[in-house]
Order: C-alpha cells, then structure tokens, then sequence
C-alpha cells in the first residue's frame, strides 16, 4: 500500500510559471488594494471592477504552463498516494498531470451564482461580464474565497493532513490562515519538509522538519529523489 503524501502548495509555486502574486505586486493590482477586488466588500461597491480583474487572471492563468514542480508532483503518484491541497486558484497542478488537487481559496476556472453557492460552472478561459446569469437568475461571480469569506474545504483539507505518513510544504510562507495552520494536523512523527528559498520560521513549532532553501522548480526535483530512495 502507497504511503500518503501530503502537499500543501501556495503562489510561490504558480510564480515561476510566471502568474503574478499580490505579494510581486505589492499588494496591489493595476493600483487597485486588495479591498477593491478580492473582498465581497469590493463585490458589492464594484462588480465590474471586480470582474475585470478575475477576467484578465483568468485568461492569464488559462495560458501559463506547469513546471518543473508541478510535473514532479504528478510523477510522484507512481511511488505514492499523492493529495495536493493548493492555495492556488489556477490549474497547474491539473496540467502538469496531478489526479488529487483540493482547491482551499477556489478555482479561476470556476464561476458560481451570487444566489447559490453551489450552482457553480466551469467556464475554462472565458470573460464573464454584468448580466450574465446563473440558471437561478443570479449573477455571476468568481468561484473564489474572498478575503474575509468562510473557507468551506479547510475542514477535509484538515482531515487529509491527519492522514499524511509524508508532507510537503511548497510555495508558500505559512503566513496565511486558515491554510497555514495545516501542518499543526499532521502527525508529529510524520517527516515534513518545506520548500522555500526563504526559510521560514517555524522550527520551534512543529516536529520533524527539513528545510530545503530552493524554489519549487528546483526544490521538488531534489526532493522526489530522496522521496522515493528513503520512503517508498
């Protein structure tokens, strides 16, 4: 039976396919905040804005392409139980061949009634605009958790990390939360690594952790090997 590998991903892993974070930008998007187009408060005082600015991610994300990081982690399912719990709202790790992807903060591919939170559709690369409707009548808005909404997938992201026998900590920080409290369910004996050219200072907090001071196009790579040597 295939060991269970537990990866957490976030922005710094979609950065070296070239999508853009808040955090390159400053926290800003063609001088708009964070408040202005990733909060419902934003949604509400201008959903076009808002709009627009899901509409260029989404056509940016449809374009860009997995790396080195993405295709290892869909390689490592032939050695493992491979489950990816990603920050991210693009699909690379689906196009770099990942079967098991949970999205956290949903998905830019995905665009749901403001009537419904479950009449969602996949719309692929398309624009969506004002007037366009969900069956309910409802408009369209991005299948994204905003800043400040509830995050409906942290409770099965939780339950997969408590199952985890390896995990893996790549592209992101450990700053945002709910996300970042992940690692604090997986088991203490469990052997966890994180991979980021800027350590982060966790140490003290968790048990049996190995540091990798690489990106993740370089850094997964290195660690598949050892992976696959040491646990498989």
């Amino acid at each position: 039976m295939k060991k269970k590998l537990v990866v957490l991903s976030g922005a710094g892993i979609s950065a070296e396919s070239g999508i853009k974070t808040f955090r390159d930008t400053g926290g800003l998007w063609e001088n708009h905040s964070i408040e202005e187009v990733a909060t419902p408060e934003g949604w509400r005082k201008n959903p076009q804005l808002v709009l627009d600015f899901y509409n260029a991610r989404r056509a940016q994300a449809a374009e860009a392409q997995p790396n080195a990081g993405h295709i290892t982690l869909a390689n490592l399912e032939a050695y493992f139980d491979v489950h990816i719990i990603t920050q991210n709202v693009d699909s690379l790790h689906e196009k770099g061949g990942s079967s098991k992807v949970l999205h956290l903060h949903g998905e830019l591919s995905k665009v749901r009634s403001v009537k419904n939170d479950k009449l969602i559709y996949d719309i692929g690369g398309k624009a969506i605009q004002l007037g366009d409707l969900a069956e309910d009548g409802g408009q369209l808005r991005p299948h994204i958790v905003w800043f400040g909404e509830m995050v409906p997938m942290i409770e099965p992201a939780a339950e997969l990390c408590m199952e985890a026998d390896i995990f893996i900590v790549v592209g992101t920080s450990l700053q945002v939360y709910p996300a970042a409290g992940l690692i604090g369910y997986v088991d203490e004996s469990a052997p966890k690594f994180i991979i980021d050219p800027n350590k982060p200072d966790v140490s003290a907090l968790y048990q049996n952790i190995n540091f990798i001071n690489e990106t993740a196009a370089i850094g997964l790579p290195k660690l598949a090997q050892k992976l696959i040597e040491e646990y498989q």
